[in-house]
This record gives C-alpha cells, sequence and structure tokens, in this order.
C-alpha cells in the first residue's frame, strides 16, 4: 500500500472517530482527533501533488486552528474560531478569483443572489437569537455567501471538474455552517452536531479534490 491510501485511510479513520466522539459524547475523542483531521488532509494533499498551493495550505492551517477553537466553550473561543474560519474562506475565495478568468454580469448577479437570499433566510431565523455577536455572524456569513457566488461563478464560466469539486465544496461547507449556527443559537440537538462535523468533513475534502485536480491540469 502506498503512502497516498495510507494517509487517505488515516484521513478518513480521524474523521470517523472524531463522529463516534460526538454521537456518544467521548470528549477525549474529540480532544485527540478533531485537531488531526485537517493535519492528515494536509499531508493527504502534500502527498498527492509534487507542487503546493502555499494559499490552500494556509485555508488548512486556519481551518485547523478554528477547529481547535471551537473545541472549547465560551464566547471568546467562538470568537477565535470564526476568525479562523473567515480567514480561510477568504483564502478559498483568493484561489477560486485566481482561476476566473472572466464572468458575465448574469453570471455574477445570479449567483450572488441565489447565495444572498439563503444568507438572509438564516440571519432572520437567528436575528433574535444572536445578541452581541449579531455582527460577528453577519461578516462570517457574507464571507461564506461569496466563497459560495465565486464557486458557483466558476463553474458557469468553465464546466470543469475542479471547479465543480470546488462548488461542491462551498455549497456542503454552506449546510454545515448553517446547521451549526442553529444548533449554537436556535436549537440544540445531537443529532445536528453529527451532520455538523460529516458536512464539515466531506466539505473540506471536496475542496481538496478539487485542488488537485487543478494541479494535474496545469
Amino acid at each position: 500500500m502506498d503512502k497516498l491510501k495510507i494517509a487517505f485511510i488515516v484521513f478518513l479513520c480521524v474523521a470517523v472517530l472524531d463522529v463516534i466522539g460526538i454521537i456518544f459524547q467521548i470528549s477525549d475523542l474529540r480532544f485527540i482527533f478533531k485537531p488531526l483531521i485537517l493535519l492528515s488532509l494536509l499531508v493527504l494533499y502534500s502527498f498527492s501533488v509534487s507542487e503546493r498551493s502555499k494559499v490552500y495550505i494556509l485555508a488548512l492551517l486556519f481551518s485547523f486552528f478554528g477547529d481547535v477553537f471551537l473545541l472549547f466553550s465560551g464566547e471568546l473561543n467562538f470568537i477565535f474560531g470564526l476568525v479562523s474560519f473567515l480567514i480561510a474562506h477568504l483564502l478559498f475565495i483568493k484561489i477560486i478569483l485566481n482561476r476566473i478568468q472572466k464572468a458575465s454580469v448574469k453570471n455574477i448577479g445570479g449567483s450572488s443572489f441565489l447565495f444572498l437570499i439563503i444568507f438572509s433566510l438564516l440571519i432572520y431565523i437567528l436575528r433574535d437569537s444572536l445578541g452581541e455577536l449579531l455582527i460577528p455572524v453577519i461578516i462570517y456569513g457574507l464571507t461564506i455567501s461569496t466563497f459560495g457566488a465565486v464557486a458557483l461563478i466558476d463553474y458557469l464560466n468553465t464546466k470543469s471538474l475542479k471547479s465543480l469539486w470546488m462548488l461542491a465544496g462551498a455549497i456542503v461547507f454552506v449546510i454545515s455552517d448553517s446547521v451549526l449556527a442553529i444548533n449554537k443559537f436556535y436549537d440544540q440537538k445531537l443529532l445536528f452536531q453529527v451532520i455538523v462535523m460529516s458536512t464539515y468533513v466531506l466539505s473540506q475534502f471536496l475542496i481538496y479534490r478539487s485542488m488537485i485536480l487543478e494541479k494535474k491540469s496545469v
């Protein structure tokens, strides 16, 4: 078995063990394996390509920091986690903008409107529960909505497989963060926590697949 397959198996096992920790509420499993998810994905990416994207590596590292901060309770840790993931999304946006050669007004308007509607509905549901976090959550929500919009613009422009993987990753990320917000501010359920982590891991893997195809197409 080559090192790439081993790295993938490690990534998958780490993610599964973290979800098991959520389901059975085993905090020790979570503290061990949640930080390892992005680190194992980083190793998998390093084994997958010979020429690595520094911007993508930074995005993975900030996602790792976000995971670590969100392991701990408290508003300050939540803010630090939010900022870490905000930076990660800005880096994802940069990656996609570097891919876009041109974009029609129709594609920009349609893509932006779609994700803005989703964002607006979520804020409408959560607005009374956010309190002092309303502005930070709005800023974060607009950022991840922009991530989704530019990913859709790129796909509409190229219809390429790498843009499809990135768009899928962005959409699943939006789903993951939306359920996270609902679980934290509206209605806490164990099922929501499982959905959040499962979709988060899937979104990061989909983005990884896009980055692999990007390097192979150069």
